[in-house]
């Protein structure tokens, strides 16, 4: 008799931010977690991301790369991720232009998506040559591992320039009160596409690495 099962693939796909603890975060809760080393694809940039075209040429540059190593990933090692979101590093030479003034025009960021343990330079290398029609800010995309360790951070739901409020609880009360100091830069993981989602809706981890006082 001929078999006629289903054949679909069914390669098990993980999904990080369920299973790494480093992508919990609940609204209104301030947590201290120890953040292990990942592996990112990252862009550089500065300016207004709201306003700048190198912001939104970043992002069109890192998630063909994405997407291609993911597909390689199955195809090549036979396992399968979902890709994960977009993260922003974010620093101003003034810091109140960040956290109060909020004078974005002064910002320096790193745009930055998460890869898993298992893929390598030589994958990530491949991917990129084999991107042939997204920006040329796709030459600036680099494959680099982040150790940020003890973080401090929280989920912010809401519009970008609302995080003001939060940011200063979670700088001028949190860090303090807790021992700690400001290490590194304002980190940021986007769980929502603020392309397309209602500024009111978007849920963004607000994370700052920290160390002892």
């Amino acid at each position: 008799m001929t078999d006629t099962t289903d054949r679909t693939d069914k390669t098990e796909k993980t999904d990080f931010k369920k299973t790494l603890d480093s992508y919990q975060a609940k609204r209104g809760v301030f947590r201290v977690v120890d953040v292990p080393p990942l592996q990112y694809l990252m862009i550089d940039g500065h300016g207004d991301p709201n306003t700048s075209p190198a912001f939104a040429e970043a992002i069109a540059a890192l998630y063909p790369i994405a997407y291609k190593v993911k597909f390689a990933s199955k195809k090549q090692l036979g396992r399968d991720y979902v890709v994960m979101p977009l993260e922003g590093l974010w620093w101003s030479d003034t810091p109140a232009n960040f956290t109060s003034a909020r004078d974005k025009s002064t910002w320096s960021w790193t745009l930055m998506i998460m890869q898993p343990e298992w893929i390598t330079a030589e994958l990530v290398a491949d991917a990129i040559a084999a991107v042939t029609d997204a920006p040329a800010a796709v030459s600036r995309v680099r494959f680099e591992t982040l150790a940020e360790g003890r973080c401090v951070q929280t989920l912010h739901v809401g519009s970008f320039d609302d995080e003001a409020a939060t940011l200063a609880e979670l700088h001028d009360r949190f860090i303090p009160e807790h021992g700690l100091t400001m290490t590194g830069h304002h980190h940021e993981i986007y769980f929502s596409d603020f392309r397309t989602v209602a500024p009111e809706k978007l849920r963004t981890i607000l994370r700052q690495p920290v160390a002892p006082a």
